[in-house]
């Protein structure tokens, strides 16, 4: 549930003195006070609920103070706020404030304090790519013999984690967290709320490299997420990655686990991976065993190192292997994440949510071979990578590069930064008749009108690129264009 997705049902009814107990702050009541409890949770002023509870968040857009009155009118009468707006005076009705000193902290605190009492076992998820897919994994398969409560999409910052938390349902006997970062600090944050048992690194990649410098700065964030580690919890880490395994067992009371699909030491190793239709198999060697003929519904390598992730959890939380073989099976990934589907006779790789280079290079490989088996041409619609800093320039030629040796063969860039890929990859083979640039990211039109001048039927077309870039408009216009 994001800020601006109307209420959500908490977790169970509070009343303001209960809120400001745990989250330090203190009630200040308005025309008496009102004294009850709140069943329902808003950040959205257009969402309120009779008798709901309302959180002034300052944001960089908004600053959710000014709509205090507005919350009030509608019926909101539990109010969480750093301050009380001028013009907030007597009522013919009761509300309570609670004031503290920072509201999205004070979000956090209440999520926490949910999560204890709860009493479910908690699992956390971050790493530079794939985290929200493992967390899908992780959840579907849990989900064969747990109650399961789970992030909402990528809600996993300061914000979007707390309000997951904030509407755990009763009964949860596991919730599944992602935890995401763009500076030092947050994840240990995030971990502080959740407290995981079981904690997982997908890899390290380099998302976030502007602000962070390195990779090795990256996998020191990534990190973070022990600090809030439970006594005897379980971290599972990527042990194809050096920056993960070199640290292995530099964790003072933590279980370490390891995952991978190179690393013959790893605890679960995937081996034999091979696609079937639009889905994988792989074998698996674990506790001295080997499982065979492991099924996932969508294709990569990348999808494989996160189903792993999933299995290793479903095994640590006492699930059987049939159980865990049924909860990968049901899995779905999230929203505009490998998407396949046919449009106009052109299959279509939707992957449209984010991208990294890391994520860029494994779309790419799975385009080349699902195309391979269908028969058409390998087509891309890269978008710009943000967030890459000074690293821009050679990771977009890198990528350029790898989509021409990769055996792409028709390539739409859209955005200037992506620019550099159509360069690069003409430089290394690519056609450049068939090289299409758009530097325009918010003329969908125009990248549409050459995606369906240039390809035919049976062709195969990966479209991604960073969310900022919103590719998928491309394909919104390919599609009113096809249904007129």
């Amino acid at each position: 549930m994001s800020i601006s997705e109307g209420t959500i049902t908490l977790f169970r009814p509070v009343t303001a003195e209960y809120v400001a107990s745990v989250t330090k702050g203190a009630v200040k009541p308005i025309s008496g006070g009102y004294g009850g409890e709140a069943a329902t949770f808003s950040t959205d002023s257009r969402h309120i609920d009779w008798q709901c509870m309302f959180a002034a968040i300052t944001g960089e857009k908004f600053d959710g103070h000014d709509f205090i009155g507005a919350a009030i009118g509608i019926g909101a009468r539990i109010i969480i706020a750093e301050r009380i707006p001028d013009g907030i005076g007597k009522f013919d009705f009761g509300v309570d404030i609670v004031l503290v000193d920072n509201t999205v902290r004070a979000l956090g605190r209440l999520a926490s304090a949910f999560i204890k009492e709860s009493g479910a076992h908690t699992v956390a998820v971050t790493g530079s790519v794939g985290k929200t897919t493992t967390k899908e994994f992780i959840a579907a398969c849990l989900s064969a013999k747990y109650r399961v409560h789970k992030t909402d999409g990528s809600k996993n910052n300061d914000i979007g984690l707390p309000l997951t938390a904030l509407g755990m349902e009763a009964g949860t006997e596991y919730a599944v967290f992602e935890c995401g970062m763009s500076a030092f600090g947050e994840i240990e944050y995030l971990s502080g709320i959740v407290e995981p048992e079981l904690a997982v690194i997908t890899n390290i990649g380099s998302s976030h490299i502007e602000k962070l410098g390195s990779r090795e700065n990256i996998a020191r964030a990534k990190l973070e997420i022990v600090s809030g580690m439970k006594p005897g919890g379980t971290l599972l880490i990527n042990a194809d990655e050096p920056l993960l395994y070199g640290v292995k067992d530099s964790f003072p009371g933590i279980k370490v686990k390891t995952a991978a699909l190179h690393n013959r030491f790893a605890d679960y190793r995937a081996v034999n991976l091979r696609r079937v239709g639009t889905g994988t198999v792989f074998d698996l060697i674990y506790e001295g065993k080997v499982s065979t003929n492991i099924e996932i519904p969508t294709l990569g390598v990348h999808n494989v190192y996160d189903a792993l992730y999933a299995f290793a959890v479903g095994i640590l939380s006492g699930l059987t292997e049939a159980e865990i073989r049924a909860g990968l099976k049901e899995f779905k990934n999230a929203s505009m994440r490998q998407r396949i589907y046919d449009l106009g006779g052109i299959t279509v790789i939707e992957d449209c949510y984010n991208a990294s280079p890391e994520s860029m290079r494994a779309g790419i490989d799975v385009l080349v071979s699902l195309a391979r088996d269908k028969g058409g041409r390998p087509a891309a619609l890269l978008g710009d990578m943000r967030e890459l800093g000074e690293y821009s320039r050679l990771m977009h030629d890198q990528l350029g590069v790898h989509a021409a040796r990769a055996g792409v063969k028709v390539l739409f860039t859209y955005g200037q930064l992506a620019e550099s890929i159509a360069v690069a990859a003409i430089g290394n083979g690519i056609r450049a008749e068939n090289v299409y640039v758009n530097l325009d990211c918010t003329d969908p039109a125009t990248t549409g009108e050459m995606v369906l001048g240039a390809l035919v039927p049976g062709d195969v077309l990966l479209v991604k690129a960073s969310r900022a870039v919103a590719a998928e408009a491309v394909l919104d216009y390919i599609k009113a264009k096809i249904k007129s």
